[in-house]
């Protein structure tokens, strides 16, 4: 419409690439462009259109293309969920992460919203790390400061009461654990998945398992045991059967 301003002052690039043709305009009346927003929405089937969130903001993590503003909608679902912003973080080596931060009327525990999501998005796009704040920094006008937004490490919740190792395998575990996480504390009864853990890290585990403990650790071991609780068990088991005795016939 007649809105639409000329393109940016001395970026010819820019205002070709945000200022194209409006294929629905009609010649009569002159209004032959629009301008790409950068917002993101589908047409549904009953005829309205469901705002996604900023194209802006769409990431790629571990292979999958993810709309971080549908993420956003899917928390913004949730029963005392106020405000919400998703947003992609590097971690310590370098791998896209998702975190989610929320603010909510009463606390809210990062296993409560890994199950609200994991029911209506797929896995991969369930963020990693979940931080309930007060309130969003925001900007000097008024907009939420994503910047100012804190790394994950400090403020990350579980939903698990902290337990501390209690045999030498717990402790030797809670050591890798923690390296492969790259966080200060993990208690023995806390979900390798829930924080912070993915398959590449499952795999590092895996691998620093068998260095560190000499014990090979198949993959599936902790996806089916996935606390520190459970492994112990599962490697005290591998012990058992490798000292089982051989009957005399």
């Amino acid at each position: 419409g007649v809105g639409v301003a000329r393109g940016y002052l001395n970026r010819p690039e820019l205002t070709a690439e945000k200022f194209v043709a409006d294929p629905f305009a009609s010649r009569e009346a002159g209004y032959e462009r629009m301008y790409r927003t950068g917002d993101l929405a589908r047409w549904m089937p009953d005829g309205n259109i469901e705002y996604l969130g900023r194209i802006d903001h769409q990431v790629k993590i571990r292979g999958y293309r993810i709309e971080l503003g549908e993420v956003e909608t899917q928390l913004l679902q949730v029963e005392s969920v106020r405000e919400a912003v998703v947003m992609a973080r590097a971690d310590e080596t370098g791998q896209k992460q998702m975190v989610a931060y929320y603010v909510a009327g009463q606390e809210i525990s990062a296993r409560e919203l890994r199950s609200e999501l994991g029911g209506e998005l797929p896995s991969y796009m369930v963020p990693s790390y979940f931080v309930q704040l007060e309130q969003m920094p925001l900007s000097p006008n008024g907009k939420i400061d994503r910047k100012a937004l804190p790394a994950p490490e400090g403020s990350l919740q579980s939903g698990a009461d902290y337990v501390a190792p209690r045999t030498w395998v717990e402790v030797k575990l809670t050591q890798i654990w923690q390296d492969v996480l790259g966080l200060a504390q993990v208690g023995v009864k806390e979900n390798f998945f829930e924080m912070g853990g993915h398959s590449l890290r499952a795999t590092t585990l895996a691998s620093k398992i068998h260095q560190e403990l000499n014990k090979p650790l198949p993959l599936r071991s902790i996806f089916e045991a996935p606390t520190i609780e459970q492994l112990a068990a599962v490697l005290e088991g591998l012990d058992q059967v490798a000292y089982a005795s051989i009957p005399v016939t």
